[in-house]
């Protein structure tokens, strides 16, 4: 792989981790000449992969924000998106909506226990969300952490059960109670953004509870 298709790459992934980004940004990030950086930008937009607004701060002139495009989503794929859809279309029809919530329980029941597993022998909080958020990433789910005061933000860039999900949000539905399950009684988890319902993406607050030491 060439030099600058690494780059083109770097800038989709930001894109797709950070949402829109200025130019000066990636710059920096990317370690580019501005010029540089508009040269590869100016390319993916000819290309359909990203696109530019222009997004007021208050004082002064507007910032140009670059976002990804739907083709440029596309570089982040669902785990074969069309054969599970074909299977989740074929358990309706044999099964009904019974056999389906079934196949949502068994999928919750396998994920709940491989991230107990993943923190069992993690302590304290710190480590157990970035444990947790390092078996989310290898799934396909691009998490990162955030440290907010004493709390924590999980952040999912990416969904690779997205076409799943918008067809049966059950798929989707759990996260929530499993992440409070995982990381234990004395913390409170929030989701605060939802992909289902328009965010870019989904995010998790993490508190701990009054009197939590760890």
């Amino acid at each position: 792989m060439s030099v600058l298709s690494q780059t083109k790459d770097k800038i989709l992934y930001l894109l797709k981790s950070r949402g829109g980004c200025t130019s000066q940004f990636l710059a920096k990030e990317l370690e580019l000449t501005s010029m540089g950086a508009r040269q590869q930008l100016l390319k993916l937009t000819e290309a359909g992969q990203i696109t530019s607004f222009l997004k007021s701060e208050g004082i002064g002139r507007p910032k140009r924000y670059w976002y990804l495009t739907q083709k440029g989503q596309a570089n982040f794929p669902d785990r074969h998106a069309d054969l599970t859809l074909e299977l989740i279309e074929s358990v309706k029809i044999l099964f009904g909506e019974t056999g389906l919530e079934k196949l949502v329980k068994g999928r919750e029941s396998k994920s709940l226990d491989r991230y107990l597993n993943a923190v069992q022998s993690v302590k304290g909080l710190t480590d157990k969300v970035n444990a947790l958020a390092h078996i989310r990433t290898e799934e396909g789910y691009m998490t990162e952490v955030q440290s907010v005061g004493e709390n924590f933000m999980l952040l999912e860039n990416h969904c690779p059960i997205w076409a799943t999900a918008k067809q049966c949000q059950s798929f989707c539905r759990s996260e929530l109670a499993m992440f409070q399950q995982v990381l234990g009684d004395m913390v409170q988890v929030e989701r605060t953004e939802h992909r289902i319902a328009g965010a870019r993406r989904c995010a998790y607050k993490i508190s701990p509870k009054i009197g939590n030491n760890e």
